[in-house]
């Protein structure tokens, strides 16, 4: 083992697999709760790396915990360390070439990505290590790790959990921080400690709805989904026993065009937020490469993407008002393979030097959870059964109104359960 911020670093060779930057074991003979958070989250007296070289080398100490902290060190919960992610928090597939990428769950099988950008926090619960992770999502980076990774990921209402700490990518838009968990109890237990007084909506939302039957769900099929994939969740819903409400080609394309948007605005947001690392040595050639694909984008379709964000805001309210939640695959395949050195043009406007990684913009394509930070949405992915699949699991992704929390993790314990077994 290697030390780094004056604490026990995970090198690849070790079993925990990178999802940590830093480590701190707890007592075997601990009942505390092990809380890990994602290292772009500041903890006072720690140097928040954001999985980049650069800033491990050349970061200094938090002098403050970030706002979403203080609660869980009020519940007394035992932190076991800072976990990996993709370098500033920007790339999908959850690959880091300095700390080394988190070994999937299913690395067994296939040598498949972890997803991003939270994969350590992901890896970190679905190896053992930790209870509860704390994540950000600003595209998907809590529920896509946690469909790759078969475990819960909450997303929460933006504005909800406070930002002020966090390592940005778009604050003002699209950034979220939530809670992971194995399952829906440790999840509801991770949002307690981002959010006071948590348990008792999610108690009072249990009493409310007692069952699925009284649930209505608008199940939303996209173009490109695996077959096998959206039958798994048809077979999950109706198990639960939802009201089930087919939504139309209308919402899908107004969906289609919300995912575009959101896709743009996160670009630009890590343009706006990273450039300033451009020159910088110990930041990675796929890092720049997103941030430069960012600076690209013209300014009209930013400003024409942030017009269109009230109108889809406006769409799912009306939604809303016709179902309790809507329900779609969280990736529309299973996890990608671990990347090659293959590079693709992902605009042909724009010069060659401004390629993304081909697994980066799969991911993009793949990942259905876009549209939900556009509109500032809550979101919860579950791990459900993948029969006759490649991998053993898929998840499913429910989209709740705004501050839906509780009640997204209550028709989610009618999916999998609220314990794992």
């Amino acid at each position: 083992m290697l030390l780094f911020n004056g604490c026990t670093f995970l090198p690849s060779r070790n079993p925990a697999a990178n999802a940590f930057i830093s480590y701190w074991p707890p007592d075997e003979r601990s009942t505390q709760l092990r809380l890990a958070v994602k290292d772009n989250i500041d903890m006072k007296g720690k140097v928040t790396s954001a999985g980049s070289q650069y800033l491990a080398q050349n970061g200094k100490p938090a002098k403050a915990d970030a706002a979403c902290l203080a609660n869980a060190r009020q519940h007394g919960v035992k932190i076991v360390g800072k976990t990996n992610l993709s370098e500033f928090a920007i790339a999908p597939s959850g690959v880091n070439e300095y700390f080394g990428t988190p070994k999937s769950p299913l690395s067994a099988w296939r040598k498949l990505i972890p997803g991003g950008s939270s994969c350590g926090s992901a890896v970190a619960i679905s190896s053992g290590l930790a209870d509860v992770a704390f994540g950000t999502d600003t595209a998907g980076s809590v529920r896509v790790p946690a469909a790759c990774c078969g475990i819960v990921g909450l997303k929460t209402t933006h504005g909800l959990i406070p930002l002020d700490g966090v390592f940005p990518v778009d604050t003002a838009h699209l950034d979220t921080v939530g809670p992971m968990g194995i399952d829906i109890a440790h999840t509801a237990q991770g949002m307690e400690l981002l959010q006071r007084g948590f348990a008792s909506q999610y108690a009072a939302a249990r009493v409310a709805k007692p069952s699925a039957q009284e649930i209505r769900v608008g199940r939303l099929y996209l173009k490109g989904t695996d077959p096998k994939i959206d039958k798994a969740v048809d077979a999950a819903i109706a198990e639960a026993g939802f009201k089930v409400i087919p939504l139309d080609a209308a919402f899908q394309a107004k969906w289609k065009q919300a995912h575009d948007d959101g896709t743009t605005i996160a670009a630009v947001g890590a343009w706006k937020s990273d450039q300033k690392y451009l020159g910088k040595l110990g930041v990675s050639a796929r890092t720049k490469t997103i941030i430069l694909y960012g600076g690209a984008i013209p300014d009209a379709k930013y400003r024409q993407a942030l017009a269109r964000q009230g109108a889809w805001q406006k769409t799912l309210a009306r939604i809303f008002t016709k179902v309790d939640f809507i329900a779609l695959p969280t990736l529309q395949s299973v996890p990608p393979p671990m990347p090659t050195v293959l590079k693709i043009d992902v605009l042909q406007a724009i010069p060659a030097v401004l390629k993304l990684d081909v697994l980066e913009a799969l991911m993009l394509t793949t990942q259905n959870t876009v549209p939900v930070n556009f509109a500032g949405n809550p979101a919860l992915a579950v791990p459900i059964p993948l029969n006759r699949g490649k991998v053993p699991f898929t998840s499913l992704q429910l989209v709740g109104p705004r501050l839906s929390e509780a009640q997204l993790l209550n028709a989610g314990r009618m999916i999998g359960g609220e314990e794992r077994p």
